[in-house]
Protein backbone atom coordinates (compact mmCIF):
# COMPACT_ATOMS: atom_id res chain seq x y z
CA UNK A 1 0.00 0.00 0.00
CA UNK A 2 1.61 3.43 -0.92
CA UNK A 3 1.99 6.59 1.56
CA UNK A 4 0.90 10.03 0.43
CA UNK A 5 4.21 12.49 0.56
CA UNK A 6 3.39 15.91 1.77
CA UNK A 7 1.13 18.03 -0.17
CA UNK A 8 2.85 19.48 -2.94
CA UNK A 9 2.19 23.27 -5.43
CA UNK A 10 -0.73 25.36 -4.54
CA UNK A 11 -2.85 22.67 -2.13
CA UNK A 12 -0.09 23.29 -0.07
CA UNK A 13 -0.61 26.92 1.26
CA UNK A 14 -4.22 25.62 1.55
CA UNK A 15 -4.41 25.34 5.58
CA UNK A 16 -2.82 28.54 6.08
CA UNK A 17 -5.24 30.50 3.96
CA UNK A 18 -7.94 28.67 5.84
CA UNK A 19 -6.24 30.02 9.07
CA UNK A 20 -5.49 33.11 7.90
CA UNK A 21 -8.71 34.32 6.03
CA UNK A 22 -11.12 32.21 8.14
CA UNK A 23 -13.17 30.61 4.94
CA UNK A 24 -13.09 27.08 3.38
CA UNK A 25 -10.95 26.72 0.12
CA UNK A 26 -14.35 26.09 -1.45
CA UNK A 27 -15.24 29.79 -0.43
CA UNK A 28 -12.38 30.64 -2.07
CA UNK A 29 -12.97 28.43 -5.16
CA UNK A 30 -16.85 30.10 -5.57
CA UNK A 31 -15.26 33.49 -5.59
CA UNK A 32 -13.26 33.11 -8.62
CA UNK A 33 -16.44 30.54 -10.23
CA UNK A 34 -18.44 33.79 -9.66
CA UNK A 35 -15.71 36.38 -11.37
CA UNK A 36 -16.35 34.61 -14.69
CA UNK A 37 -13.87 33.84 -17.09
CA UNK A 38 -10.88 36.06 -16.87
CA UNK A 39 -6.80 35.49 -17.04
CA UNK A 40 -4.88 34.30 -14.12
CA UNK A 41 -3.49 37.78 -13.19
CA UNK A 42 -6.93 39.21 -13.10
CA UNK A 43 -8.24 36.64 -10.55
CA UNK A 44 -5.21 37.23 -8.63
CA UNK A 45 -5.85 40.73 -8.37
CA UNK A 46 -9.36 40.73 -7.48
CA UNK A 47 -8.37 38.77 -4.72
CA UNK A 48 -5.80 40.91 -3.69
CA UNK A 49 -7.91 44.30 -4.20
CA UNK A 50 -11.42 42.91 -3.13
CA UNK A 51 -10.71 40.45 -0.76
CA UNK A 52 -7.10 41.15 0.62
CA UNK A 53 -5.80 38.22 -0.15
CA UNK A 54 -1.72 38.33 0.14
CA UNK A 55 -0.35 37.79 -3.55
CA UNK A 56 1.32 34.07 -2.40
CA UNK A 57 -1.83 33.13 -1.11
CA UNK A 58 -3.98 34.38 -4.06
CA UNK A 59 -1.74 33.24 -6.57
CA UNK A 60 -1.82 29.80 -4.96
CA UNK A 61 -5.58 29.50 -5.01
CA UNK A 62 -6.14 30.97 -8.48
CA UNK A 63 -3.46 27.89 -9.40
CA UNK A 64 -5.50 25.41 -8.23
CA UNK A 65 -8.78 26.60 -9.34
CA UNK A 66 -7.08 26.94 -13.13
CA UNK A 67 -5.96 23.88 -12.88
CA UNK A 68 -9.39 21.89 -12.00
CA UNK A 69 -11.02 23.64 -15.02
CA UNK A 70 -8.23 23.05 -17.41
Amino acid sequence: MATQGPVKGPASYFPSIEKKYGKPISHWMQVLEQAGPRKHMELVNRLKTEHQVGHGHANALVASFMAEKA
